[in-house]
C-alpha cells in the first residue's frame, strides 16, 4: 500500500499492510532546517507566507518515511481575523492583548470567511498537494476545537487553572453559547475550505478540554464540538483529538469523529474499547528523549496492546518535543512500519 492508502484505510478502520504513522508537530523545532528557517522568519511571517508554510510542511518527509504530512499552521490565527490581537512572543508562545472579558466583546467578534481569514494556509495546501501526490502521501488539515479556542481567547494565553474561562462559562452561559456558536461556525467554514483546497483528512484539536469534568464537558463543550464534527464528517475523514480526557473519552467520541486521538494517560486498548472507533496514538512524547533501548519497549507496548487490529494510526499522545533527537524519530518510524504482530 502507499502511505496515503495505508493512512486513509486505517482511519476508516480497514486492514492495512503495516501500521501507518505520523507525528503531531512533526514539522517543528526538533528539525535543524526548521530552526534555521525560523532564525530568518518570525512565526507570523511563516504563517502568512504560503511558500514558507509549504516548505516547512514538507521538511520531515526529507528525514522520515511518514505516511502523512500535516499542513504547517497554528490553531490560533482565525482569532486574529475575528478581531483579537494575537502575537507569538519568542520564548513565551502565543499572547492575546485584548482577551475577551465581557459579553459585549463576544458580540463584537467578527466571523469572516475562511478564504479571507486563512487564505495563506489554504494556498499552502494547494502548493504541497502535487508534491504529496507524487509521493503518494496523505495531507492532514486541522483546526482548534471551540473550547480550546475560547480558552485562549478568554485567558489571553496559556494557563494552568483555566480560572477565567471557567468563571465566564459558569457566570455568563448565554454569552458563552454565543461565543461557542461563533467559533463553531468559523471552524466549520475553515475545515471545509481546507478540504476544498486539497487535504485528505482533518484533525480537530481540543488540547485544553481535559481541564473540565465530565459534567462540564457534556454541558458546555460537547454540543459545539458535535456541531463542528457533524458538519464535516460527510465531506472528509475526521480525527477528534483531545488530551487528559481518559475519564470521559467515551463522551468525547460521542461528540463525533471517525478516529479518536488518544494521549498517553490511558492504555490504547482500553481507549479503543471505550470509544468503539478507530484510534490514533498514544506514545508519551517524552519517551523520544530516551535512548532506543528504553524508547523501544514503550513503542512495543502500544503495538502489542493494539494486537494487529485494524483501525490504528501510530502517533504521539501530544506534539513532539523540541529536544527530540532526529535519530530516535527515524528508528521509531521504521520500527512501527516493520513491526510484526505475529
Amino acid at each position: 500500500m502507499t502511505g496515503r492508502e495505508r493512512f486513509l484505510a486505517a482511519c476508516r478502520g480497514k486492514a492495512v499492510d503495516c501500521t501507518p504513522i505520523w507525528i503531531m508537530r512533526q514539522a517543528g523545532r526538533y528539525l535543524p532546517e526548521y530552526r534555521a528557517l525560523r532564525s530568518r522568519h518570525s512565526m507570523e511571517t511563516a504563517l502568512r507566507t504560503p511558500a514558507i508554510a509549504a516548505e516547512i510542511t514538507l521538511l520531515p518527509l526529507k528525514h522520515f518515511s511518514l505516511d502523512a504530512a500535516i499542513i504547517f499552521s497554528d490553531i490560533l490565527p482565525p482569532l486574529t481575523a475575528m478581531g483579537l490581537d494575537l502575537a507569538f512572543v519568542p520564548g513565551h508562545g502565543p499572547r492575546i492583548d485584548n482577551p475577551l472579558q465581557t459579553p459585549k466583546a463576544i458580540d463584537l467578534l467578527g466571523v469572516p470567511p475562511a478564504e479571507e481569514a486563512m487564505g495563506p494556509t489554504l494556498e499552502a495546501i494547494k502548493i504541497v498537494r502535487p508534491e504529496l501526490d507524487a509521493r503518494n502521501l496523505a495531507l492532514i488539515g486541522f483546526a482548534g476545537a471551540p473550547f480550546t479556542m475560547a480558552s485562549y481567547a478568554i485567558e489571553g494565553g496559556s494557563t494552568r487553572t483555566f480560572a477565567r474561562t471557567k468563571a465566564f462559562m459558569y457566570s455568563e452561559p448565554a454569552a458563552w453559547d454565543r461565543l461557542m456558536v461563533k467559533l463553531s461556525g468559523v471552524t466549520i467554514d475553515y475545515l471545509k475550505a481546507q478540504v476544498a483546497a486539497g487535504v485528505d483528512c482533518v484533525q480537530l484539536f481540543d488540547s485544553w478540554v481535559g481541564a473540565l469534568s465530565r459534567y462540564d464537558y457534556k454541558r458546555y463543550v460537547k454540543p459545539y464540538s458535535h456541531r463542528v464534527l457533524s458538519a464535516i464528517e460527510d465531506s472528509t475523514l475526521v480525527i477528534h483529538f483531545s488530551t487528559n480526557t481518559g475519564t470521559y473519552l467515551d463522551a468525547v467520541a460521542a461528540a463525533g469523529g471517525h478516529m479518536i486521538g488518544v494521549d498517553w494517560r490511558i492504555p490504547i486498548d482500553e481507549a479503543r474499547a471505550r470509544v468503539k472507533k478507530p484510534v490514533m496514538g498514544n506514545l508519551d512524547p517524552s519517551t523520544l528523549l530516551a535512548p532506543w533501548r528504553e524508547l523501544m519497549p514503550h513503542a512495543q507496548e502500544v503495538m502489542q496492546r493494539i494486537g494487529g487490529q485494524p483501525g490504528h494510526v501510530f502517533n504521539l499522545g501530544h506534539g513532539i518535543l523540541p529536544e527530540t533527537p532526529i535519530k530516535n524519530v527515524q528508528r521509531l518510524v521504521d520500527y512501527v512500519h516493520n513491526y510484526c504482530h505475529g
